[in-house]
């Protein structure tokens, strides 16, 4: 019953983790390597992350600098960025890679507060979707008398409080990510 409860909470641990990834790759109007993180460029026949070919870094508030190792990467670095949904044209000087973010405009920001909450959203369903794995699992093991009646209510228990736990969470990531949009 405990190894039930805790491949529970190991699995609505990465849900957090995936939708911390998510938030981290919605631009907010400030430069943020973490918009890359998606993006791959085709290295010599093998799409690899920008942040294994360069050197990422914020040279201003607004501005994303990419300096890659192999300066024969560039164009192709160029080329990703500009194939992505990143929607920001790169600035190439022939050295580095210059992403410039523009400000949010009061219709975007609205937007991507939408994105957010929905993505909230698809983390609780997640959560709920392992709250009812477990359930079924300690249904079974009680129908093969595994487990007492009061076992499941402990359990029901125990696990309503880990998916409200885990609920919270996940409010609280979407009103910071929230205010965090708003208030640039």
């Amino acid at each position: 019953m405990k190894e039930v409860l805790n491949v529970a909470k190991e699995k609505m641990e990465k849900t957090l983790k995936v939708l911390g990834s998510d938030f981290a790759a919605i631009r907010a109007g400030r430069a943020n390597p973490a918009v890359l993180d998606r993006i791959t460029v085709d290295y010599y026949g093998t799409p690899t992350p920008i942040q294994q070919m360069a050197a990422i870094s914020v040279s201003d508030a607004r501005i994303l600098v990419i300096q890659p190792w192999d300066k024969s990467t560039l164009k192709s670095i160029e080329k990703a960025i500009q194939a992505s949904d990143l929607g920001i044209n790169p600035a190439n000087d022939g050295t580095v890679i210059r992403l410039t973010f523009p400000q949010l405009t009061e219709e975007r920001r609205k937007e991507l507060s939408k994105d957010i909450k929905k993505l909230g959203e698809e983390a609780k369903v997640a959560i709920r979707s392992i709250r009812r794995d477990a359930n079924d699992k300690i249904k079974t093991m009680k129908k093969n008398s595994e487990i007492t009646e009061d076992d499941v209510k402990n359990f029901d228990k125990d696990i309503q409080k880990l998916t409200d736990k885990y609920v919270g969470f996940i409010d609280d990531a979407v009103s910071a990510k929230e205010k965090e949009i708003m208030s640039i």
